[in-house]
């Protein structure tokens, strides 16, 4: 699919979503006034509508359906077959159309770099799809010297907070472990092929999880407390999947299954006095000794 074409499927997707559901007449009115539109204020025929809806359907897995008692076309999400990965690329390629046609205001946008997916994502995507190990050097931030010639046999691929981490089993010692991309170097696919292990499942691994360390031992029942304001930002951005939430006057208990990691204590520090753990009492303790170790960097007398 050429690049003209791509835009076109991506405007058409963008404009049923954004209206929810909308007549072909509503269509063609909306196409008019685009930069597709060849100012003669026709809209899509019949034959180029269905190029572009076939073409949206299979670029981004969807289905574009008409209501045949109101002629109105939407997005069918029921039984969809959606990944995470086609959702991602759905809105990427939304936020870059619309970015696109944004240059005359670039200096007035402002957005978040992803490290290292220029230079090492491609390879490890290739390294996936041909099941090949690859070898790289890894500049971990806790070691002063970086490990050479890692072998690793790569599961998946996570981007969160504008990282991208390679999860897979670590030849030398058999174990499964994580790396981040950006902190990778003399990254290069190897020649040998392997067989991925077939019970291992890249979402009962993070299931019980926040962040990308899938941590061990048993996930355990959370509560958190949040004030009126800030359930709202809960609400609108789960921490986790499991997350349930039940008002009360003011404020918000809400309720997770998760294990206890390192990331997961790091967000709970981000909300500062917003958010209260209620239990478990481990991950209270846990928090209550960050907050004070960050304290006594603060104290008065310190010299």
């Amino acid at each position: 699919m050429n690049r003209e074409l791509t835009a076109r499927c991506i405007w058409l997707v963008d404009t049923i979503s954004r209206y929810g559901r909308i007549t072909r007449s509503e269509l063609d009115r909306c196409w008019s006034r685009s930069r597709f539109g060849d100012g003669s204020g026709r809209g899509l025929s019949r034959r180029t509508f269905c190029r572009y809806r076939e073409g949206a359907e299979e670029l981004f897995d969807i289905v574009i359906e008409c209501d045949p008692s109101t002629y109105e076309y939407y997005i069918d999400d029921s039984g969809s077959r959606r990944t995470s990965v086609s959702e991602w690329l759905l809105d990427s390629a939304v936020t870059n159309e619309v970015l696109s046609q944004s240059r005359d205001v670039s200096e007035r946008i402002f957005v978040e770099p992803v490290p290292s997916a220029r230079e090492h994502l491609a390879p490890a995507i290739e390294a996936l799809r041909q099941n090949r190990s690859i070898t790289f050097d890894y500049q971990a931030f806790n070691r002063a010297t970086p490990s050479s010639g890692v072998v690793l046999e790569p599961y998946f691929l996570k981007l969160f907070r504008q990282r991208w981490y390679v999860t897979g089993r670590n030849a030398a010692d058999g174990r499964i472990k994580t790396y981040a991309l950006d902190r990778l170097s003399n990254l290069r696919l190897n020649t040998e092929s392997f067989e991925p292990d077939p019970t291992f499942d890249p979402c009962e691994y993070f299931r019980h999880s926040f962040g990308i360390v899938a941590g061990e031992g048993e996930p355990h029942d959370i509560e958190l407390r949040a004030g009126a304001l800030q359930a709202k930002y809960l609400r609108a951005l789960p921490l986790h999947h499991s997350q349930r939430e039940h008002v009360h006057d003011g404020y918000s208990v809400f309720t997770y299954r998760m294990r206890i990691t390192a990331d997961l204590i790091e967000e709970l520090l981000s909300h500062g006095p917003s958010v209260e753990v209620l239990s478990p009492p481990g991950l209270r303790r846990a928090v209550a000794d960050a907050l004070r170790a960050t304290l006594r960097l603060y104290e008065a007398d310190k010299n």
